[in-house]
């Protein structure tokens, strides 16, 4: 053999044994989990591998695969991909690791300089030295879990500056998820707030990092995170037994600062037991009303006006499902039940993109998830209503299922009464509340509400009058990662009311009302980049009507039927929002709607002449549409607009601009909301409104953020608004079009808050601005109001005032007082009389030129809770309060009688001595 020979065969025998060293791996996998993989290697091959073995206890993962001649790491790499776990190899050993990575040396430099900067990948793999993070705890004074926190697996180089970090906080007694819990990195401006679901995610430095949080009910914790990759962190809260219910009305910690939106306020309901309100029951929309720029027409009213809105210009959301009417007892109590109620995002400013269909508010109400791990309940006896609502587990840590219920025993009142009239009245409500939901996994959650309310009333005469909200919503919640995640959403909601008139004679009757809506809703959130955010989506709901319907209800009764022509409309959206980060100072929120309005038929629609008033002399012919036939469309852009500059972390400015379009009118000629007011969609001719509002708003905190203070100022324009013509009949009016006027508004106000939210003395003081006018103008008298100039509306009332506050004497006993002052609302008065044709008439006022009295009212309340011991079966909390303890003759309405050739005016008020109730809460 010669030399040349020789060499070749001794260069072949090296590189086979080089390949054999590097490459010489030839295994499959069917089918296997990763430890099972991990053995299979083992047993082919002479690597031993060392780790926990409950690093594998629950992986389902299986793994099918074919390595041929394939490196160790490369066989690794593949089957440890999507995991936390490392690997280190030595001598043919493998050391498994989680998260971290082993070294076997340490760079040149390390005993000379204890911390190296974070660099780009590129400069890392240039000096092709590992990454070391050392860094000496400076946090003192704080209580926190030992140990560090790793998140995500750790990499030779540095990828990335910032990674995302997202998960779930909860409560660690009763694993109730949590919203509005803040989350920050200490000593850098970086945070983020838990939503509905107790969710948050948020983008953290690479490297050791110092996470705390901040709660009003819940006790600071801090965690040491040492953050590699993207990756999930879940925190469970103890919960903060002195600081419950200090405050009523609260917000995250700067969020009013810090955020871009205007004009929002979170209502927490459970704080809401201090405020002392008439009858002892807690109600969600009273304390609402305590707010700048939210008012009521009256005492005992149902429905609010939003500024310078009409009451149906707000939009009320249970768990995404349409509340139509939020009243029982007439106004005087909520149709939400607040036991199973968690919380109210009120918008009255900027209105995030994704809501539509109303003009000047949305109230997003959720109601309280059950409790997964262990029964729980909590219930309280009023002075005429009693409550109840109990939390079950379904599957355990899984699902749960809230059940919650109301009634009232008022009908036992009644009975009990001296005054005859009073007995033979009726006067009841109730309403129910379930809830299911359920953790189908760590990505997927389903839940489910039900609700239906139901109020009869009959006082001191033949008619019985009921009225009936039902609503049901399904979610489907789906995280495709850290950064993603989207919504489906089914609702269906109905409204209805009826009067059955029962007499001897021969007029008996039954006359009902029925309103239906269904919706689907596909909601996307996306973090695009640390500046950037995404909420995108489309929804679309159909409305189906019954206008009205009138039968005898006796064989001898002589009514005619009539069966008003139902309604139907389609309304659909598609609406994209992006909260974009310019700087650590400007935010900027811009939002875009577009909404589709179509009438739909079976209908037969008037048409009337051109340039005429509308009414039956002026028909020139009607049209005849088939079922689902478009009748008439109407739609367009409705974009939104925040921006925020943030002058320090404790002072900022903000402006928004919003315009939107509502397609569905309440038709009422009362000053306020009735049960049996009837809704009217946007036809071929009745027109949908519109409306743009402009707000500016500066925000401070101070004394280390306990107290808030916010001035907020606002203009809104809009047109075709609803108003009446004199003397209008809109019960079972087949053409109501005849009876309508549609008009311009404008709105304008400014609103101060002070708000405190820890302390002895906590609370909020609120003053409110505003003016609100119509103008009702046409080419023809009939049409016209007040010769077509702008004149106040029923609800323009300038100045409001209210302060709410609660004093802590002891962790136990408190006081709680609650006042409001109000300007009395416009009414129109009669100022003469003229003689025409030998008759005498009445001369009135123009419309609203005049104002009833002034309202103001004081209630007080003394608050005794249980002792704070954690271990006992039960928390109990009592208040004893008195409503108007100033004895105010407020008055409701001022109306006018001609008794013997004269004018007389007559005052109505709903109550007008001190009110004193007791009312009884337990938690268990």
């Amino acid at each position: 053999m010669n030399k040349f020979t020789l060499t070749l065969l001794l260069l072949t025998m090296f590189l086979c044994s080089y390949s054999q060293e590097k490459n010489d791996l030839t295994i499959e996998f069917k089918e296997v989990n990763r430890k099972s993989a991990i053995e299979i290697i083992e047993k082919s091959t002479d690597y031993k591998f060392y780790f926990d073995k409950n690093w594998f206890k629950n992986d389902s993962t299986l793994i099918t695969q074919q390595y041929k001649s394939t490196s160790i790491e490369t066989i690794l790499n593949g089957i440890f991909d999507k995991t936390n776990l490392n690997y280190f190899i030595k001598d043919k050993r493998v050391i498994l690791t989680n998260n971290s990575i082993i070294r076997d040396q340490l760079p040149d430099n390390y005993f000379d300089d204890k911390t190296t900067k974070s660099t780009t990948p590129e400069q890392n793999k240039s000096s092709d030295k590992p990454i070391f993070y050392v860094q000496y705890d400076s946090i003192k004074n704080t209580v926190r879990d030992p140990g560090i926190i790793l998140i995500g697996k750790e990499k030779k180089y540095i990828e990335k500056k910032l990674y995302t970090v997202s998960g779930y906080i909860r409560d660690g007694k009763t694993k109730k998820l949590l919203s509005n819990v803040t989350i920050r990195i200490r000593n850098k401006n970086i945070s983020a707030v838990t939503d509905n679901d107790g969710h948050y995610t948020m983008n953290v430095p690479s490297g050791l990092n110092q996470i705390e949080t901040e709660s009003i009910n819940h006790k600071k914790i801090t965690k040491t995170v040492m953050v590699y990759d993207n990756g999930k962190m879940d925190l469970s809260l103890s919960e903060s037994i002195n600081e419950l219910d200090e405050v009523i009305i609260k917000g995250n910690l700067n969020k009013n600062v810090k955020t871009a939106v205007t004009g929002v306020s979170t209502i927490d309901v459970e704080g809401i037991k201090n405020v002392p309100l008439v009858l002892g029951e807690r109600d969600i929309f009273r304390v609402a009303t305590t707010l700048p720029g939210i008012k009521t027409t009256g005492e005992g009213s149902a429905g609010f006006n939003v500024r310078g809105g009409k009451d149906d210009q707000n939009l009320i959301l249970l768990d995404n499902a349409t509340l139509y009417n939020t009243s029982h007892f007439l106004g005087f109590f909520s149709a939400v039940n607040p036991y199973t109620t968690s919380k109210v995002d009120i918008y009255k400013g900027s209105i995030p993109a994704e809501f539509g269909g109303r003009l000047s508010s949305v109230f997003d109400i959720s109601s309280k998830k059950g409790n997964p791990d262990k029964f729980s309940g909590e219930g309280g006896i009023g002075s005429v209503t009693s409550n109840l609502a109990i939390s079950t587990p379904i599957i355990k840590g899984k699902s749960s299922l809230l059940v919650g219920g109301r009634a009232t025993y008022s009908d036992w009142i009644l009975k009990r009464l001296d005054e005859e009239s009073l007995k033979n009245s009726e006067a009841s409500f109730y309403d129910g509340t379930l809830k299911y939901n359920h953790k189908i996994n760590d990505k997927n959650n389903f839940e489910s509400t039900f609700y239906y309310s139901h109020d009869t009333y009959s006082i001191s005469s033949d008619s019985l009058y009921k009225y009936s909200n039902r609503l049901i919503s399904l979610e489907w919640s789906h995280i495709f990662n850290s950064k993603n995640k989207t919504a489906l959403i089914f609702t269906n909601s109905e409204y209805k009311f009826n009067i059955d008139y029962q007499t001897e004679g021969i007029n008996s009757f039954d006359y009902g009302y029925k309103l239906k809506e269904t919706q689907f809703i596909l909601n996307f959130n996306s973090i695009y980049n640390k500046k950037h955010t995404f909420n995108y989506g489309i929804s679309s709901k159909l409305y189906k009507t019954d206008p009205g319907h009138l039968s005898p209800n006796k064989p001898e009764s002589t009514i005619k039927p009539i069966d008003i022509e139902d309604e139907k409309a389609l309304e659909s959206a598609a609406y994209f929002t992006d909260n974009y980060a310019l700087n650590d100072k400007i935010l900027i929120s811009t939002g875009l709607r577009y909404s589709y309005y179509a009438a739909l038929g079976e209908s037969t629609q008037r048409i009337y002449q051109d340039n005429l008033p509308i009414n039956d002399n002026t028909v020139k012919g009607s049209q005849t549409y088939k079922n689902n036939e478009v009748i008439k469309t109407y739609g367009g852009f409705e974009p939104r607009l925040a921006v925020r500059y943030l002058f320090t972390d404790n002072f900022s400015i903000k402006g928004s601009y919003d315009k939107t379009f509502q397609y569905i009118h309440l038709l009422t000629s009362n000053t306020t909301q009735s049960p049996t007011d009837a809704w009217k969609l946007s036809d071929l001719n009745i027109a949908p409104q519109e409306s743009q509002q402009y707000s500016l708003g500066l925000y401070k905190n101070v004394y280390n953020d306990i107290v808030e203070i916010s001035l907020e100022g606002y203009y809104k324009k809009s047109k075709n608004l609803l108003d009446y013509k004199v003397g209008a009949e809109l019960i079972l009016n087949e053409n109501t079009e005849t009876q309508l006027l549609q008009g311009e508004g404008k709105a304008y106000g400014v609103e101060l808050l002070l708000k405190k939210q820890i302390g002895r003395l906590n609370g909020w003081l609120g003053y409110t601005y505003s003016r609100t006018f119509i103008k009702l103008d046409s080419n023809f008298n009939d049409e016209k109001v007040n010769n077509g100039a702008y004149f106040p509306t029923n609800f323009d009332k300038p100045h409001e005032a209210s302060a709410v506050l609660n004093y802590k004497f002891t962790k136990r006993y408190s006081l709680s007082t609650n006042f409001i002052y109000q300007s009395g609302r416009p009414i129109t008065y009669p100022i003469g009389s003229y003689m025409y044709n030998g008759l005498e008439y009445t001369l009135y006022s123009d419309r609203n030129q005049y104002r009833i009295p002034d309202y103001y009212r004081l209630d007080i309340g003394f608050n005794i809770e249980g002792n704070h011991k954690i271990k006992k079966l039960s928390h109990s909390f009592w208040n004893i309060s008195i409503y108007n303890v100033l004895g105010r003759n407020n008055p409701y309405s001022v109306f006018f009688v001609t008794k013997e050739g004269q004018i007389k005016a007559y005052k109505t008020s709903i109550f007008s001595v001190p009110i004193p109730t007791i009312t009884y809460n337990i938690k268990f």
